[in-house]
């Protein structure tokens, strides 16, 4: 991609970003109003987290696969807002001592820093259930086939066969150092899941075809093997300062990821082979789905 593909690129991205990151905050300070009793500390503690930070990049290829079927701009929000509810308290808990042990999280304390431990707990809890609030919401399709299949596939999405099964595999030690097939089911299940469910989300609100929802899936797949690897390189050899949150932890930690199995300049060559794979994807939307792949182009080319 060329400077200015990528300058145009990065433009087009922020506007959308931009105005999707407006329409979830509105939607998260709507619903998380603080009551006047001890329990309004768990609220604040949500809003901390939740409110004005954050790429947003699960609401948005909801957005942009939903477009795709010509769907209701508030059923494409609303089922973004539940799984920014559902990576809102993934963080929460990543951060905890007991997890990542993080201290900094988009620039600021994390939430066990500023409210407590056990707080942080809660506020992680409390967005997990608030997600599925959210997508039985009146506002959302009227057929129960729809609900059922969003809030189904959304808790495998966050449960132990999705992103919680691969922070396991994170947290406990191997006996062997993992393999490239290892890091890559590892990542699939911890990032790739929740970005899968995201872009399929559109797909079910829309009513796409078997074939089209394949596409999209191959798509969200590459995607988000893609976006690890920036991630990964990000941890080595980003500013803290612009990605908000400690880095150099892996190496730290001994962890084995994609940088320190291919190296750093072979797991960006990787990481741009699966941008265009993920792309390729996309060419039965017939150029419909250039947000789709603008995002995909973005994924690793950025600095946060």
């Amino acid at each position: 991609m060329s400077n200015t593909e990528l300058i145009r690129t990065r433009s087009t991205l922020h506007d959308q970003m931009g105005l999707i990151a407006a329409e979830i905050d509105t939607l998260f300070d709507a619903v998380l109003v603080v009551p006047p009793d001890t329990s309004g500390r768990l609220i604040e503690a949500v809003r901390y987290a939740s409110i004005g930070a954050g790429k947003r990049l699960r609401p948005l290829l909801v957005c942009a696969a939903g477009d795709l079927f010509d769907v209701p701009r508030q059923w494409s929000i609303r089922a973004g807002l539940a799984v920014e509810c559902v990576h809102a308290h993934s963080l929460i808990h990543d951060d905890l001592p007991c997890m990542d042990d993080d201290d900094l999280r988009r620039g600021k304390p994390t939430v066990h820093v500023a409210f407590g431990e056990a707080t942080a707990v809660l506020a992680g809890d409390a967005l997990l259930a608030m997600a599925f609030d959210v997508l039985c919401d009146p506002e959302m399709p009227p057929s129960p086939k729809v609900w059922c299949e969003l809030a189904s596939d959304l808790a495998r999405a966050a449960g132990a066969y999705g992103m919680a099964g691969g922070q396991m595999m994170d947290l406990l030690p191997s006996d062997e150092p993992l393999d490239m097939d290892a890091v890559a089911r590892l990542q699939r299940l911890k990032t790739g899941a929740l970005i899968g469910w995201s872009v399929d989300a559109g797909a079910m609100l829309g009513a796409a075809s078997p074939e089209m929802r394949t596409s999209l899936r191959g798509y969200a797949q590459k995607l988000g093997l893609a976006f690890q690897i920036a991630d990964d390189l990000l941890d080595v050899s980003g500013d803290e300062s612009q990605v908000g949150k400690r880095l150099r932890k892996d190496r730290e930690q001994g962890k084995q990821t994609f940088v320190t199995l291919l190296g750093a300049e072979r797991a960006q060559r990787q990481a741009t082979l699966l941008v265009e794979q993920a792309i390729e994807h996309l060419y039965c939307f017939e150029g419909r789905a250039q947000l789709l792949a603008e995002i995909a182009a973005f994924a690793v080319n950025r600095d946060r």
